[in-house]
């Protein structure tokens, strides 16, 4: 290294402006120095000189083949990379005829597509605009490398857990390039057999192996306590090679053990479990209910995903069982979360992360969104749907923080929880989520996650749930917020003992995920994306769900043998409750005889580390947060206006003033119509309350049917937030001297994830108006960027003009705007969308109606001016469609005109739509 740095530095003190790193030129008595570190240890090096920005670094190596390879390069300094194997190695395939229908050009053009959009997706899901704020950026961490390495070549990366050296890196380099020249592995051409993703006899290790997932099935499925602990046992050994990082810690000895029958009952430790985010759509409807009947039975807590959830499961079966997941998930907002799904809620989990992925954002095929998952998720079937990485609708911790209030004002009597990525800071953020009056913290593991996930979000994305957890844990008793939040972990928790050192290192709620599907018969093919899977658990193939054999009780057995193996450890710890448990880092340590040869240098130190604080300090959670409920304008003034309605549908009627301290108004109100009426709500107009002033954030949100709420003054942000049904007007004061149609009178992210409902404004809007947007039916005059982003329902009448990007990610709804400039076009986002104009007189009279209703409700000038002169404005009008959702209603529609019912059409629609190359969305 210090050569390297020598020739660098000479050669820009002669003038080069460009400094390529080759590790061409290997040969049997040569071993090239790993890419990463020659890039990242010259890139600091000159930082230290002074000359880093005199030179541009290339790289030209063997190395880099995979998107994280290249990502990792940029990252730390690379302006450009010759990746010549892989290159090489396509030419070979050619000629070999492994790859048959493409020439070189056509195969070096795709190589270097993947990769490019592989990199723009780490990109993004960072954050970050441009590859120039990228490189060099450093946005990683390192796991197992000492803090002297780190220091030196890697500078200012931050490294939780310590470990390898330089003389171990030059070791593991060595023992590479010996392997290749000896004389015996020298003429093996073929490559080893990897098995990253999937499981190969000799590739890399996993936890789940076809040995585990026997014993597990076998144990399960004929209560076998004594096969459960051979599961754990074969666990215990694969942990011991060092597949998991608590696979490093150790109980330690001496402590005094307690008769069993004083540790608390598996009932009490079943109310902490609970199962994963595994939507309705990623997994079939026998599994997503099979799993929740489960939890149910045992008093746990099962969880929808963000896919929504069926009302019929809201009830009881006739045996009792009931199909209802106590925790509903949200995206922010999306997929079904109406007032009547939150209502229907023990919990409400704030989904901040995409299958425990930093950043990422989730996305379900269209040929997975099959008619029923369709009607769940309130959606087209057939057309491909989008969740973006969360970083698009939450900016701060104050969104964050009005998210939980929006959430709990929609089901009080709900717990809100946060579901958080273990990564480096998660500590900070659960702070801020706990100070934000959130119930519980979740810290996802980088083990879980959906099966579905593109290769770069599986694999080098998070970190372990040990290191979030820990983190959190220390900072929230440092800060004093412990008592005030409950923490939950999951990650790939598989055995009793996985609880015990998760609770000991800080966490009181478990969730599992992935073993309790293969408790109902997943076999771990990893081919969840294809809708292939042979055991009918993660597809929604009619055929493949036939072959559904799990069971509830399988289930249970394994939550009760968790929580048997966490009583044992428990009594041998001297544990008589969890709570006692909790944060108990002291009763860990790391195991002293590491024998890898890679391992001996790990330090765990800051995993284990006991904040140093009074005993006044809680360690677990004690105290219930105050979300303020009783000072809201609904308790204090709504509830008793509104009772007659609530109670027996009489009429209301009531005007009051209203500020911008009066947050999410209307919305507990609301969900006692919900509680008390279910999904239809009241009749039309049945509670109508008109205010005067300033409302505060998230007006309107989640109202239900029959519900009217008028605003005569202006609103802030999050307008009608997953508006259910119910109606919001709003139009300025008549005593303002302002002109409405040029004045924003809503804030930013209006009609967020709104399922259904009407909704009139007389001024302008901000901006990502009617983001996310699922079947509400809006007019406004102007809205600002992003407008009608991610919307897959409803209907948008805009009567003025737009800001930019328009329609991106759109995928499903129809939007009307008024081009009166006729500029409109150079302001959509067309990657998705189709701009028309309106031909069919059906859609005219949609118009018509929707604009005759925005003047009738508001009195706008502008609907006034348009419906006195409807023949000439009419062809004014642009029509915004999705290219999928257009191509699905026209299918549906030609299917229909053979004499088929509408349920029979969408079917045979979406049959013919999965054959369909042509399709956008979903691919």
């Amino acid at each position: 290294m210090q050569a390297l740095y020598t020739a660098a530095d000479q050669a820009i003190a002669g003038g080069a402006s460009l400094l390529i790193l080759s590790d061409r030129g290997v040969d049997s008595l040569k071993a090239p120095i790993p890419a990463l570190l020659a890039t990242s240890g010259l890139h600091h090096h000159l930082i230290r000189e002074g000359t880093r920005t005199k030179v541009s670094l290339l790289v030209e190596s063997g190395e880099p083949r995979e998107v994280h390879h290249f990502a990792l390069l940029l990252g730390y300094g690379a302006g450009a990379i010759n990746p010549y194997l892989a290159l090489e190695t396509l030419d070979d395939m050619i000629r070999r005829k492994q790859l048959v229908g493409v020439d070189h050009e056509k195969a070096i053009y795709n190589y270097i597509k993947a990769v490019t959009k592989g990199v723009v997706k780490v990109l993004a899901k960072m954050g970050i605009s441009t590859i120039q704020s990228y490189r060099g950026a450093q946005i990683f961490e390192a796991i197992g490398l000492s803090q002297a390495l780190v220091d030196t070549y890697f500078t200012w990366t931050y490294t939780p857990v310590g470990g390898i050296g330089l003389d171990i890196v030059a070791q593991e380099a060595l023992i590479r390039h010996n392997r290749a020249f000896s004389e015996q592995a020298g003429r093996d051409r073929v490559l080893d057999t990897g098995g990253d993703l999937q499981w190969r006899k000799d590739g890399e290790e996993h936890l789940y192996t076809p040995q585990t997932v026997h014993a597990l099935q076998t144990a399960v499925r004929t209560n076998s306590y004594d096969m459960f602990k051979s599961f754990a046992k074969l666990v215990k050994r694969e942990d011991e090679k060092y597949m998991a990082l608590r696979g490093l810690l150790s109980f330690k000895q001496g402590r005094v053990a307690i008769p069993i029958e004083e540790v608390e009952p598996i009932e009490s430790i079943f109310k902490r479990f609970k199962t994963g985010a595994m939507s309705y759509g990623s997994i079939s409807k026998e599994a997503h209910e099979t799993i929740a009947i489960a939890m149910n039975r045992i008093g746990g807590k099962s969880n929808t995903g963000e896919g929504g959830e069926h009302p019929e499961r809201f009830t009881p079966d006739a045996n009792g069982d009931l199909r209802r997941s106590a925790i509903k998930q949200v995206a922010s907002g999306r997929f079904g979360v109406t007032s009547h799904y939150l209502v229907n809620a023990d919990e409400i989990q704030i989904k901040m992360a995409q299958g425990a992925k930093p950043g990422e954002g989730g996305q379900l095929p269209g040929t997975k969104v099959y008619p029923w998952v369709a009607e769940v998720r309130g959606v087209t079937p057939g057309v491909g749907l989008i969740s973006p990485p969360p970083h698009h609708d939450i900016y701060s911790i104050e969104d964050l923080a009005e998210l939980i209030h929006d959430l709990k004002n929609a089901n009080p009597r709900a717990r809100i929880s946060v579901k958080l990525v273990s990564e480096v800071g998660v500590g900070t953020i659960a702070a801020g989520v706990a100070k934000g009056k959130a119930d519980v913290v979740l810290i996802s593991g980088y083990d879980g996650g959906t099966g579905a996930s593109p290769q770069t979000s599986i694999r080098h994305a998070g970190l372990p749930w040990e290191l979030g957890l820990a983190e959190t844990h220390q900072t929230l008793v440092l800060n004093n917020l412990r008592s005030r939040i409950v923490v939950e972990t999951d990650g790939k928790l598989m055995t009793g003992r996985d609880v015990v050192v998760a609770a000991l290192l800080g966490a009181e709620e478990f969730g599992f995920a992935t073993t309790p599907l293969i408790t109902i018969g997943c076999v771990m093919m990893r081919v969840c994306h294809l809708d292939t899977c042979p055991v009918g658990v993660a597809t929604q193939n009619p055929e493949l769900r036939k072959k559904f054999a799990g069971d509830p009780q399988h289930v249970v057995n394994f939550m009760t043998f968790i929580a048997n193996e966490v009583r044992e450890l428990m009594a041998e710890l001297g544990f008589r409750t969890i709570e006692e448990m909790v944060g108990r880092t002291d009763v860990l340590e790391s195991k002293q005889a590491v024998e890898h040869w890679k391992a001996k240098g790990i330090d765990l130190s800051l995993l284990l580390h006991q904040p140093d604080m009074g005993d006044e300090v809680g360690r677990f959670c004690q105290m219930q947060q105050d979300h303020g409920l009783d000072r809201s304008l609904d308790v204090t003034k709504l509830l008793e206006i509104c009772e007659p309605a609530i109670a027996r549908k009489a009429h209301v009627h009531a005007m009051l003033p209203i500020t911008n301290v009066n947050r999410v108004v209307g919305t507990i109100v609301g969900s006692e119509v919900t509680r008390r009426h279910g999904v239809e709500g009241l009749p039309h107009d049945t509670i109508r309350l008109h205010f005067n002033g300033s409302a505060g954030q998230s007006f309107g949100a989640f109202i239900p049917k029959g519900m009217t709420l008028s605003l005569e003054g202006d609103a802030n942000d999050y307008v009608g937030k997953g508006l259910s049904g119910g109606k919001l007007v709003i139009f300025p004061s008549s005593k303002s001297a302002f002109v409405p149609e040029e004045n924003i009178i809503i804030g930013n992210t209006a009609f967020y994830g709104a399922t259904d409902g009407d909704a009139y404004i007389r001024g302008i809007a901000g901006e990502r108006f009617c983001v996310r947007n699922s079947g509400v039916r809006a007019v406004v005059e102007g809205v600002g960027d992003h407008g009608c982003e991610y919307m897959t329902g409803g209907r948008v009448v805009v009567l003025g003009s737009t800001g930019r990007n328009f329609a991106a990610g759109m995928s499903g709804g129809i939007a009307y705007v008024l081009d009166e400039q006729g500029d409109f076009a150079n302001k959509v986002n067309k990657e998705m969308v189709l701009l028309e104009q309106l031909e069919e007189t059906y859609e005219m009279n949609e118009l018509k109606t929707m604009i005759q209703h925005h003047a009738t409700f508001t009195d706008s000038s502008v609907a006034h001016q348009i419906m006195n002169h409807w023949d000439e404005y009419v062809w004014k009008f642009v029509k915004v469609i999705p290219k999928d959702y257009k191509r699905m209603f026209d299918a549906i529609e030609k299917v229909k005109r053979s004499g088929l019912s509408q349920q029979e059409a969408i079917m045979v629609a979406f049959e013919a739509n999965m054959k369909d190359v042509s399709r956008v969305g979903g691919n």
